[in-house]
């Protein structure tokens, strides 16, 4: 049997462990829901960690996919964030016909504006492993939202995290992401505020975490998370008009 490893690096999941070839986490009220989420979306083609069970403590397995976040990589290259744009949007097209079952449970942090489909919403660099496979991981927090708020999610993240960045710099990272996920035109449209509105419910949460003593959004308000939100919200409304430019200017 292999020794259990210690996975660290997330911010929401304490007891995550690597055992071989498997990654084991706490079972929640909502593994079962979110695994048959995964493993639809697996088997459209998209590029899940597979969903391998229960272990003899309770907790849930899935595939362990080798490589390094994304997070912790050199800043993404234009191509490389039109692939990841992609990869959102093949998300998104697998989930449409995807049917919860009865009864579903999910784990809501950030209440969504819609119920459009079954999304990830936490599509961002710290679960992005990038290697010989480029895959997002860890989906617990899988649950009824739309489009267009789980993509303002990803965009912003991948795309407007660092507010040191000149607001060009980031507008063309922005539109080599959303013309990977091939976004119409109305989606680009509201796409400028979305981000902001997001940006601004996760500050939200981290800072009525902090009043009221929830965890681990609380700890993470302490820690640095709400000065990093904070800011990226002000970015992004700062420059909608920038943003709204770069997205809805005819690629040359």
């Amino acid at each position: 049997m292999d020794a259990e490893q210690i996975l660290e690096g997330g911010n929401a999941s304490d007891g995550v462990v690597r055992i071989g070839s498997t990654v084991r986490k706490p079972w929640m009220d909502s593994t079962p829901s979110v695994f048959e989420f995964m493993t639809a979306v697996r088997k459209a083609g998209v590029e899940v960690p597979a969903v391998l069970g229960q272990d003899e403590q309770g907790r849930q397995i899935t595939e362990f996919i080798p490589g390094r976040l994304a997070l912790e990589s050199e800043p993404l290259t234009h191509s490389e964030l039109h692939r990841v744009g992609a990869m959102v949007r093949a998300i998104h097209d697998a989930s449409e016909s995807f049917v919860p079952p009865r009864g579903a449970r999910w784990t809501v942090a950030i209440p969504s504006p819609g119920e459009e489909l079954i999304c990830h919403n936490d599509l961002a660099p710290w679960n992005l492993i990038i290697g010989d496979r480029w895959t997002f991981i860890d989906w617990d927090a899988a649950a009824p939202s739309t489009r267009l708020w789980d993509l303002a999610y990803a965009a912003q993240a991948f795309t407007l995290s660092d507010t040191n960045q000149a607001p060009e710099e980031a507008a063309q990272n922005l539109t080599a992401f959303i013309g990977g996920y091939d976004a119409d035109r109305r989606t680009r449209e509201q796409l400028p505020q979305a981000m902001s509105q997001r940006a601004a419910a996760m500050y939200h949460l981290l800072k009525s975490s902090h009043d009221s003593g929830h965890e681990p959004w609380g700890s993470m308000y302490d820690e640095g998370h709400g000065d990093h939100w904070r800011a990226a919200t002000e970015y992004a409304q700062h420059h909608q008009d920038l943003w709204s430019k770069a997205l809805l200017t005819p690629p040359r």
